[in-house]
């Protein structure tokens, strides 16, 4: 059976940024085992071929109604699945899935019947949201960096902004490339609803959610985007963590000098 990315060079771009960020990812220590996902809408993507391919799995309950996807279609990685694999093999490690008329369920249509992310009803509401509210963005990316992850385990980081105040302060970059900041949500049971729902009310906010003791959650307009705002936090941690290793606390840019840089790059925050 030749593969859906056959003779579709947007779609197999688009499957092949995803399998490079899972390298990127493996590469970087933040995805041990089969930890993080990636979920990306290609609906754009789907021609009528596409549409018109049978089910390879049986009718799989997402767990939730989410009336923006119906007729939408997804790459997902696969549940126990490797991004290390993924970034070689993305169709062998992933699938594509087809949200059913119901919105309340999905069948796998390519390559292979491999299941989808124990996160997938998440990764769903998700998009369902961003969908409803007329957002450009494509990608979900649920990873573990290192750093950030380090920071959650001191309480002072989790009070609204602290976080991201310093990571801004940082390095100017970051501020610039990840404009909206950092949101932060209390720890929960991880693939649970209550994080569900919690990530997506801090959505509203931000772009990145940075889940306590656990991981990081970000949505753009692709993967490569999404990973692209979680590594510049990241290596303001890395700076951040560096100074203090060397016996000092860093002086980090000053208010003034960050509400300069948001009037001259027009920045939202």
């Amino acid at each position: 059976m030749k593969s859906i990315l056959e003779n579709r060079p947007a779609l197999t771009y688009a499957v092949n940024q995803v399998a490079e960020v899972a390298g990127y990812l493996w590469q970087k220590g933040w995805a041990e085992r089969n930890g993080g996902n990636i979920t990306l809408n290609i609906t754009e993507f789907v021609d009528d071929e596409i549409k018109a391919l049978p089910a390879i799995s049986e009718v799989k309950q997402i767990g939730a109604t989410l009336p923006y996807l119906k007729d939408c279609y997804f790459y997902c990685k696969g549940t126990n699945k490797r991004m290390r694999d993924l970034a070689r093999w993305p169709m062998e490690h992933g699938s594509v899935i087809r949200i059913l008329d119901d919105c309340a369920s999905y069948v796998i249509i390519a390559d292979h019947p491999v299941m989808p992310t124990s996160e997938l009803p998440a990764h769903l509401s998700v998009h369902n949201r961003l969908i409803e509210k007329g957002s450009p963005y494509k990608a979900s990316l649920h990873t573990h960096p290192i750093e950030l992850i380090a920071m959650t385990h001191c309480k002072k980081f989790l009070e609204k902004d602290v976080a991201t105040n310093l990571l801004w302060s940082m390095i100017p970059e970051t501020k610039a490339f990840c404009p909206r900041g950092l949101g932060i949500i209390p720890y929960k049971l991880p693939s649970s609803v209550e994080l569900a729902e919690a990530t997506i009310k801090e959505l509203q906010d931000y772009d990145v959610v940075m889940w306590e003791k656990h991981g990081v959650f970000a949505v753009d307009c692709d993967a490569m985007q999404a990973f692209d705002q979680i590594d510049v936090l990241n290596k303001s941690a890395l700076i951040y963590i560096a100074a203090k290793n060397m016996g000092f606390e860093p002086d980090g840019m000053s208010q003034e000098q960050m509400k300069e840089m948001s009037v001259a790059f027009n920045l939202p925050k």
